[in-house]
Order: C-alpha cells, then structure tokens, then sequence
C-alpha cells in the first residue's frame, strides 16, 4: 500500500451509496482487496485510519463530540449547506480550523480491524439506534439525514482507496 503526499493531484474515486447496503458492497471490495495485497490509497492516511475516523464520527453522536461546536455564525452557516452535503456530497480538504491535522478520529489501525469498526457503528445507526447528541457542526439532524450524512462522510472519504 502506498500513500502520496500532501502535493499534486491525487487519484481519487467517486463514490455514490444510496444505502448502507451499498457501503458494506464497498467494504466488502475494500477488505479483498487488502487481503490479497492489492489495496492502495492516494491520499494521506492508511485504510486503516480511514474506516477507523468513519467510525469514529458516528460513534461521537452517540458517546459525545470531544470538540466543541463552532461560533453561532458558522454553524448557521453550515445549517444551511447541509442539504447540498446531503444530496451531493462533501467536499475535499475541509479542515476543521484550530484541530491539529484538520480533523479527529483517524488513530491508526489495521484495515480489517478498523472495517469492522465501521460496520459496527453503521449497524448502530441501521437498526435505529437514536443518537444521544447533536452534530456539533450541524445540530440536531433526523436519523435518516445522520445516516445521509454519514454515507456522504464515507464517500468522501472511501475515494480514496483504489486498487493497485
């Protein structure tokens, strides 16, 4: 597995899943790929801290965010954006401002691990289970639009990994 730098154009996938079946379709490839050797990612984590940072994000709305949420502007600010993320997508290289590294969540692990993770916290979310805290960026949000985000989250994110 090789990882490029933080300069230059990457080799990026787009991604779409309309449910978390699609995602664990995708999980799925991810793990053969990276049982037979041939799992590559062209950003600057390792799958590993990928899925555990997906995970991570929505395990927060369930055990608590460990950051604080912004300013009211910027929130409102962000309220206001999310449908466009719902529908569309999230956007690359967002950083969260004052965060080392831009973002939290993304401690290293094995790859199988850290799929296991994941689909662990997606089954949360699948069977229903209402989170105990609002999106520190978003606020409250309905079950189904956590879920929406999420996948969004994993798409962006997921792009990333490629087959060698």
């Amino acid at each position: 597995m090789s990882t490029a730098t933080k300069t230059g154009p990457v080799p990026y996938r787009k991604l779409r899943f309309d449910s978390i079946a699609d995602l664990n379709r995708e999980l799925d490839q991810i793990a053969e790929l990276d049982a037979t050797g041939r799992l590559r990612t062209s950003g600057n984590w390792t799958a590993g801290q990928i899925m555990a940072h997906l995970a991570a994000w929505i395990e927060y709305g369930y055990d608590g965010y460990p950051l604080k949420s912004p300013p009211w502007f910027i929130r409102w600010i962000l309220r206001l954006r999310l449908p466009k993320m719902l529908a569309s997508g999230m956007p690359r290289g967002v950083k969260i401002p004052g965060i080392p590294g831009g973002t939290i969540g993304a401690e290293d692990m094995p790859t199988d691990q850290g799929i296991a993770r994941l689909r662990k916290a997606f089954q949360r979310l699948e069977r229903g289970e209402q989170a105990a805290h609002d999106s520190p960026a978003f606020g409250k949000m309905s079950h189904d639009d956590r879920i929406r985000l999420n996948l969004r989250h994993a798409e962006l994110h997921l792009g990333y990994l490629n087959e060698s």
